[in-house]
């Protein structure tokens, strides 16, 4: 038995892989070690995955995630997998590669995750060769779900927000400025807590211009400051994985095409076309 996971900040999405190629989807919450140690995973973990997974015959477990940029960080999401999984032969990978494994496949190209947070890359069709740093949620990782959601509480706490608007955003969330103050500044996990309203943005029919705004001035600062600094990006074909990416797609095709790139897939998640990745590695090994 084989699995995959594709772990975001906010939300992990597993298949097991079965010896008859059987695929079981189940989902946890997400994984980001900048946010949480071995130990709250290890929890999470069981209590989240299904109480019929059969952990001592799982041989191979291969997890992509979010925030791990390192030796240390991709340490900290092992040992909870490894002792989870005794009989386990465990792979951990940054979710970018996971994204540009599902993108493109073996094939060369760009590729760049939107979601709760933001990443892009070079992608040679077996490594990442190139990646400038999103410089994460409060520095950066612009056009994500977080930098959404923060001009969008931003504008709420200041009383920037049109009328309409933060009439039905305080109807739908029962937060004070004072709340989001503290939510965003004393409790965990504020890049979750802050991409949880893109959600608003998204569903908001209140004032389509005023969030319309939003999503491509978002997208403006992606292409300014990350994509449009990669060497010769116009030559590559924009890929794109993520929730945000999915649900603005419109926005952010147009967005690509001002800035000259041709578009290629924008998907919502890669755990389907990651998972297809491996079925084709295994016949390869075999």
């Amino acid at each position: 038995m084989i699995i995959i996971a594709d772990g975001g900040s906010t939300k992990t999405n597993w298949c097991l892989l079965d010896d008859n190629q059987k695929k079981i989807y189940f989902n946890t919450e997400g994984y980001n070690p900048y946010f949480v140690d071995s130990e709250y995973i290890l929890n999470s973990l069981k209590k989240g995955l299904p109480n019929d997974l059969p952990l001592d015959k799982v041989k191979e477990v291969n997890y992509y995630g979010a925030g791990v940029h390192n030796e240390e960080k991709a340490k900290i999401v092992a040992d909870a997998i490894e002792a989870l999984f005794p009989n386990a032969q465990v792979e951990i990978g940054h979710d970018l590669l996971a994204a540009a494994r599902a993108l493109l496949g073996n094939q060369a190209g760009f590729a760049a995750i939107l979601g709760t947070g933001t990443n892009t890359c070079i992608y040679d069709g077996v490594e990442i060769t190139f990646n400038i740093n999103s410089a994460a949620y409060i520095l950066g990782d612009e056009g994500s779900g977080c930098y959404i959601g923060k001009k969008l509480l931003t504008d709420f706490v200041r009383g920037l927000m049109p009328e309409d608007v933060s009439r039905v955003f305080f109807e739908t969330y029962q937060l004070t400025p004072d709340e989001i103050i503290d939510n965003v500044y004393t409790k965990p996990l504020a890049n979750r807590f802050c991409a949880s309203f893109s959600k608003f943005v998204y569903d908001n029919n209140v004032d389509i211009e005023y969030t319309r705004k939003i999503v491509d001035d978002a997208f403006e600062a992606f292409f300014a400051n990350l994509v449009s600094k990669y060497p010769d990006y116009q030559e590559y074909t924009f890929n794109c994985i993520g929730s945000v990416a999915y649900n603005f797609r419109n926005v952010l095709e147009h967005k690509a095409t001002q800035y000259g790139m041709t578009v290629g897939k924008i998907i919502r998640s890669p755990i389907d076309d990651l998972v297809k990745f491996h079925i084709e590695r295994a016949v390869e090994k075999s």
